[in-house]
């Protein structure tokens, strides 16, 4: 049986005659499931770095602004610049039934120009956007004091700017309310009603998110004499459809209303953060399945490592194996007893490379997180506990595997030739 002492004290006597064969054959296993999880860990820690950068911000999202038309259309010059209206969203939302979240916004930035917020003595130069509440669905922001933008701001216009908590540090004193008190921009008084820290740092569209002020896009237009323009727009896809699908529509749309060439290929720029994510996503299953491949190979080469050990011992103990087949043992003891040694050896050399790789992780997460640093390429390095387990199962089912050929030779000689092998 499987915990009969006498055969496994015949186990470890076998393994234990040559220490050294048995140690580096063991060491192929260990190597092997030891990279395997490393590999594996390090390609998560990747994932999560790159895909941490995204943060809470809609994947799904496309965004659209003018350029100069290239291309001479309907007795209109090439060259000419214009503007997207605020009739468009009102067009976008009954024409494109795929759009969920659509966010015109408007900008005028301290990157432009020189400061352009002002509270008392203190003042920034910062970025002002124009925004409709839509775009914290599209973008979300950590509200930590106040509220962000409304609908009712939108429709009455309201004078309320929400600040980023860089603006926050550069125009109040420490612990100091913002919310509620006035700050002027370009020499219009606006009240805080919010205070915001970004989500995410990875994507940023129109400035350093930190470094900005919301106003209601209907307020920007009307006190900084934008008329009815809009700067750009943010849409995102209803679930299940593609982004680019709503990109195409949108795009097509707006260079009808605007008279530009269907043609024209820089007339309306827009960037579909969905494809990019999806090359990304795409990029990390093949990492994986690349890591899965070397893994198993290096496995795989332990894995014949032992295989070829449990033919030199099986050789060496031909004597002993017909003494025993002679005394009664049935091939089927004999055959269990040396796929049990190789399943050992297997096992237990998998299994001490498994812990090690994964207390190796664990402290490069340690040493991450303790750091401090900021590291947004790698983080949080692990492996799945589903994945361990699969490679353990990998292991055990490989080492049976490994002593069946050993263990047939074993049993194809005939008792008697076995007695009288020198």
């Amino acid at each position: 049986t499987m915990f009969d002492l006498d055969r496994w004290q015949e186990i470890m006597s076998a393994l234990k005659k040559n220490k050294l064969r048995t140690f580096f054959t063991a060491f192929g296993v260990f190597w092997g499931i030891f990279m395997l999880v490393i590999m594996l860990g390090s390609g998560t820690g990747l994932k999560n770095g790159v895909t941490s950068d995204f943060g809470d911000f809609a994947t799904n999202s496309v965004f659209m602004w003018t350029r100069p038309t290239t291309v001479p259309f309907k007795g209109l010059p090439r060259g000419r610049n214009f503007n997207f209206k605020a009739d468009d969203v009102e067009a976008l939302r009954r024409e494109i039934p795929e759009i969920e979240y659509l966010a015109p916004r408007t900008q005028t930035g301290g990157f432009r120009g020189g400061n352009n917020v002002v509270r008392g003595t203190k003042s920034g130069a910062f970025s002002i956007m124009g925004d409709y509440p839509e775009w914290n669905l599209i973008d979300p922001v950590v509200i930590d004091n106040g509220r962000f933008l409304n609908h009712a701001d939108i429709k009455e216009k309201r004078k309320v700017a929400v600040i980023g908590n860089k603006v926050n540090e550069v125009l109040f004193a420490p612990g100091e309310n913002a919310v509620g008190q006035y700050i002027q921009i370009q020499g219009i008084y606006f009240q805080v009603i919010g205070v915001f820290k970004p989500k995410n740092s990875g994507v940023n569209f129109g400035g350093d998110k930190e470094q900005s002020v919301f106003i209601p896009l209907t307020t920007f237009q009307r006190v900084y004499n934008w008329g009815d323009i809009i700067g750009w727009f943010a849409f995102t896809s209803k679930p299940g459809v593609p982004a680019s699908v709503v990109e195409e529509k949108a795009s097509a749309l707006l260079r009808r209303r605007h008279s530009v060439s269907p043609d024209d290929p820089q007339a309306i720029g827009s960037f579909n953060l969905e494809k990019q994510y999806n090359q990304m996503t795409g990029l990390f299953a093949g990492i994986n399945g690349l890591i899965w491949i070397v893994g198993i190979g290096t496995l795989l080469a332990g894995v014949i490592g032992i295989s070829n050990i449990m033919l030199v011992i099986v050789k060496e103990r031909t004597k002993e194996i017909g003494i025993q087949r002679a005394i009664g043992a049935s091939p089927l003891n004999i055959i269990s007893q040396i796929i049990t040694e190789s399943v050992f050896l297997t096992t237990f050399a998998g299994y001490v490379g498994l812990v090690i790789g994964v207390g190796i992780l664990e402290l490069v997460n340690y040493a991450l997180t303790n750091s401090g640093g900021d590291s947004n390429m790698f983080q949080n390095p692990n492996i799945d506990f589903n994945m361990a387990i699969s490679a353990l199962i990998i292991l055990v089912i490989s080492g049976a595997v490994a002593g069946l050929i050993p263990a047939r030779k074993a049993v194809s000689i005939k008792p008697i030739d076995a007695l009288r092998y020198e």
